[in-house]
């Protein structure tokens, strides 16, 4: 008899250790209380990811962007945009159903909450297992200041809820989420204002990006403070007057709305961890190699063991921690993870920053290559770089950064060849396509050499 697999919620990470975990034999039983697919697919990357391609053809059209083709009368459809977002969600939310169906996976609807290493209680069952699996993913990071709860000021959450586009909105936080959503509301024709505390727009990216980026977000009118921040907010007849302090200097705006977008949270409470002694730093479940707590056979995959806040590594982790549990072994690198941001142009990135490279004080050299000399980023009108950071001495790959359009996709290919401690000889010597944006990543490894073919 195969082993029992209890896992507790059905986001990314536990639904891909459920399949995975039963394609290797194990009897699986799923618990999850609100939504299969987890934030990601209800309330996260999809829904926001669906309004993001609208507002940007809208962007586009309204604009007469593309060479050639001029639209007349474009008009945006909030609650069309809207409804085909729920279409979306409700196609992929229940396309895990069937596939956890398909596996032979039990789903329970309910919360459920590990007894002990070996039983967890579902609603008002008791079930036994011989591993459990704990994905019970992120909320919201809440952010503490004079006004917090005043209506106007919502969380990604409600901005996915919103009824239309405000006309003015103050986003705190120029993370991922903060320019994702400030390139939505300013297509929709909303004033945007980004305060953010680092010092440089989307803090965990290589810096030359986030300078890229923030001159994007200026050029389509986006007011873009670092080194800021939010003191308090509070409602007069004007709308809700925010007031921050930039630079050492406190300025005061008046908005429609205030979008919290600090980042997320382990969601971990409530599941009795204090209880079981498992071990948490600052929130987040401590895991081994294997996502294994300090528990034998209670794992924590995805969000809750904070170690990287995204949906592919959540399903990686999950798909990990099952065949570590059935006896597979295998492993991830966790400094191998791209990441992806999908604004127009797009961006994505796996590796080393130059910074990280920097502080670690290896010899390196920088390839990098303008879509400006890219014949299909020309025909599409676009622009952006392609960065290549390598290693002196080998040659291998330390991080690979893209800006321009097919960034997101183009980053698998750069994961694959540093995954396989690619150098930039090993990308120079496999002939690229012409013409695509992709050919670009080619360009850059031969300009790490100074001899590009269609740069200076």
């Amino acid at each position: 008899m195969g082993k029992r697999v209890i896992v507790i919620g059905g986001g990314p990470a536990g639904y891909a250790a459920a399949i995975r975990a039963a394609q290797l034999g194990a009897d699986v039983v799923l618990a999850e209380e609100k939504h299969l697919g987890g934030t990601c697919l209800s309330v996260g990357c999809v829904p926001a990811k669906t309004l993001l391609h609208s507002t940007e053809f809208y962007r586009k059209a309204a604009a007469n962007a593309v060479p050639g083709v001029s639209i007349a009368g474009a008009a945006f459809d909030w609650a069309a945009a809207i409804k085909h977002k729920e279409t979306v969600v409700k196609q992929l939310t229940s396309g895990v159903a069937a596939l956890l169906k398909h596996n032979g996976v039990v789903v329970f609807e309910n919360k459920a909450v590990p007894l002990s290493s070996k039983q967890v209680k579902i609603g008002e069952e008791t079930l036994q297992a011989d591993a459990i699996i704990l994905a019970p993913g992120s909320v919201n990071t809440p952010l503490k200041f004079p006004g917090a709860d005043d209506p106007g000021v919502i969380d990604s959450t409600g901005a996915l809820a919103l009824s239309s586009a405000p006309e003015s909105i103050a986003i705190v936080g120029g993370g991922v989420i903060g320019v994702e959503f400030a390139e939505m509301m300013s297509a929709l024709g909303s004033k945007v204002t980004i305060i953010e505390l680092a010092s440089q727009l989307l803090p965990n990216t290589d810096a030359e990006i986030a300078e890229y980026m923030k001159a994007n977000l200026e050029s389509i009118g986006v007011i873009v403070h670092t080194n800021a921040e939010l003191l308090d907010a509070k409602r007069s007849s004007s709308g809700l007057k925010i007031s921050f302090a930039a630079d050492g200097k406190k300025q005061s705006i008046f908005v429609e709305k205030l979008l919290v977008a600090v980042g997320r949270s382990s969601n971990t409470g409530g599941l009795g961890l204090d209880r079981l002694g498992i071990h948490l730093t600052r929130g987040s479940i401590d895991t081994d190699e294997h996502f294994q707590t300090n528990i034998p056979g209670i794992y924590a995959v995805g969000d809750c063991n904070g170690k990287m806040m995204l949906a592919h590594a959540a399903m990686a982790q999950g798909e990990t921690a099952a065949e570590h549990i059935m006896g597979v072994e295998s492993q991830i690198n966790n400094k191998l993870i791209p990441a992806c941001i999908y604004t127009s142009p797009e961006v994505a990135y796996v590796g080393q920053t130059e910074d990280d490279v920097i502080t670690s004080g290896t010899e390196y050299r920088v390839g990098r290559f303008s879509l400006a000399g890219n014949a299909k980023s020309i025909i599409e009108n676009t622009d952006g770089f392609v960065k290549i950071i390598s290693d002196i001495k080998l040659g291998e790959i330390l991080g690979v950064h893209i800006v321009g359009p097919y960034a997101t996709e183009l980053i698998a290919g750069a994961a694959l060849c540093m995954n396989m401690e690619g150098t930039v000889d090993d990308i120079i010597g496999s002939i690229h396509a012409h013409p695509t944006v992709g050919e670009s990543v080619r360009e850059a490894a031969m300009a790490a050499f100074g001899k590009p073919i269609h740069g200076i």
